[in-house]
């Protein structure tokens, strides 16, 4: 499809998966790849011994591991792995001579130098169709079949320009700045050039909080908010596409519905899905519902929301989020660490929204706990103007027991805690506690 429609000399293909030869490199490059990628072999050149326990931090060769009487153990050097990269590009230089080619570049994409033989009386190869990754189809001279021009991806016009000329006295001097946007979909990544600058003036720590402080009106489109650093706060007064705050690394984010807007907050959509992909810090309070995947693989960033689609909190390892309002099916699947607080008003999350398999539900009772959600609570209010904080609020007492903590097992262990015997019901139907066997688990 790139061929026919003259699109592939504006990129590069890189293929991998288990490339252990010379001649895996070159029938890839036949096949149209560029670009190679390899990830197991120069692992076994430095010892690896595939014992396929990389996630158990148990390598017994001293690789996969961050205990030191195991990564001790590592004997593998550089020039291992270069000595491996110069016997595949000798393997390399064979297979093109007998093939006829020079260079790389002129055999990417030659499918028609493949000769495939399928094992016709193979039980399982026999029915095998490579007749669509063989096609060669008729070009023009004019059709490159391989990267020969560089792609215009219309940064010029990306939205972010304006944003760091505003912000040029907190970037140069740390003077406070604000300024207010109109914002539409097309613009994607809105803060993300910006956190760059900041970045490559003042590293990781970034500005002191609040220095640049920019609204937006309209709707915000993917990835508003991306990778934003501390020191800059992201306010918008509309909706936002999915993966807002992705990779979140400190800086700020206010959503809320237009204000002339009639429509109830935590009845309506006000972002996609998933929201705080990978963040690390930073803050995000949403006067709305979030789609599905929300704060997935989280690391560290706080968020309050009005309600999430399906799968809240998956892979979460850090950090806190408060749920106003309703979660969908299988919230906090394989969630290791942090903590989510989740407002269950209609009393059916633990029997069947949330998933059990690595976290405990309890009650909302220490007084560590009620202090910081009462905190997030206000601010939150106070920033978005959720009528829903402020309502809890204002019915605090009523409200409290309604409030589950989810709290990882693997979490629970690393800070002392033991596990719960039981799983915590929200009082909006009982406010007993039930058998963690008659919970219909994920």
């Amino acid at each position: 499809m790139l061929l026919l429609n003259d699109l592939r000399s504006r990129i590069r293909v890189q293929a991998d998966g288990k490339l252990q030869t010379g001649r895996d490199v070159v029938i890839a490059a036949l096949l149209g790849a560029e670009e190679f990628g390899f990830a197991t072999m120069p692992l076994v050149t430095l010892g690896c011994v595939m014992m396929r326990k990389c996630h158990l931090n148990t390598c017994a060769v001293g690789i996969a591991t961050q205990d030191p009487v195991l990564r001790a153990r590592f004997t593998g050097k550089p020039e291992h792995v270069v000595n491996f990269f110069f016997f595949i590009a000798e393997q390399m230089r064979e297979h093109m001579a007998k093939l006829g080619f020079r260079t790389v570049d002129e055999m990417v994409g030659r499918v028609d130098k493949i000769d495939a033989a399928i094992a016709a009386d193979h039980w399982k190869a026999k029915g095998i169709d490579l007749s669509s990754i063989l096609y060669a189809p008729t070009l023009p001279s004019r059709v490159a079949r391989r990267k020969m021009q560089e792609q215009d991806h219309g940064l010029i016009q990306a939205l972010d320009h304006a944003l760091i000329a505003k912000a040029k006295p907190a970037l140069e001097s740390k003077t406070p700045v604000t300024a207010t946007f109109s914002i539409r979909n097309v613009h994607r990544t809105v803060g993300a050039m910006l956190g760059g600058e900041i970045a490559r003036r003042y590293g990781s720590a970034g500005l002191p909080d609040d220095t640049i402080h920019f609204k937006f009106n309209g709707s915000a489109g993917q990835s508003f908010g991306a990778f934003v650093p501390n020191g800059v706060t992201l306010e918008l007064e509309g909706e936002a596409n999915d993966y807002l705050g992705k990779g979140l690394s400190g800086g700020r984010i206010i959503a809320y519905p237009p204000k002339t807007s009639s429509f109830l907050p935590e009845e309506s959509i006000l972002a996609g899905n998933v929201v705080l992909y990978g963040a690390t810090t930073g803050e995000v309070f949403l006067n709305g519902i979030a789609g599905e995947r929300f704060a997935v693989r989280n690391s560290g960033a706080t968020a309050v929301v009005e309600g999430v689609g399906d799968h809240g909190c998956e892979y979460m390892t850090n950090g806190q989020v408060i749920v106003l309002g309703e979660t969908g099916r299988n919230f906090a699947a394989g969630m290791s660490g942090g903590v989510a607080y989740v407002y269950d008003d209609k009393g059916d999350f633990s029997t069947k929204r949330c998933n059990h398999a690595s976290v405990d539900l309890d009650p909302l009772a220490s007084n560590e706990d009620v202090a910081r959600v009462k905190e997030l609570l206000e601010r939150h209010r106070d920033l978005t103007g959720s009528p829903r904080a402020a309502w809890i609020l204002e019915h605090w007492s009523e409200e409290q027991p309604k409030f589950i903590k989810v709290f990882p097992h693997e979490y629970k262990r690393v800070l002392g805690f033991e596990r719960s015997a039981s799983v915590y019901v929200s009082s909006a139907n009982s406010s007993s506690l039930v058998a963690a066997s008659e919970v219909q688990h994920g």
